[in-house]
């Protein structure tokens, strides 16, 4: 019974994955589409993770949780570059 609901959310999140990509792309401006691209990196942690729980893995945890970080730094980083216009002071 918990596979079958881990296939069905891994369905959901890619569909999530699919429609956070095209909001990507055909964002109408620049603030939008970091925050899909926040939101990108939040869905593909959660696929990631999804799929280690199918496969029983504990690698798959441990590669999340380094895209969580990576993902985090980024974010703010090009937050800062948009308000100051430069990253490091």
């Amino acid at each position: 019974m918990l596979q079958a609901v881990i296939l069905f959310c891994l369905g959901v999140m890619s569909v999530a994955l699919i429609l956070t990509f095209v909001r990507l792309i055909k964002g109408p401006d620049l603030p939008d589409r970091i925050l899909a691209m926040d939101t990108l990196y939040i869905n593909g942690i959660a696929v990631i993770m999804l799929f280690g729980l199918y496969l029983d893995s504990n690698l798959f945890f441990e590669a999340a949780l380094l895209i969580a970080v990576m993902g985090f730094v980024s974010t703010v980083a090009i937050a800062k570059h948009l308000m100051r216009g430069n990253i490091i002071e």
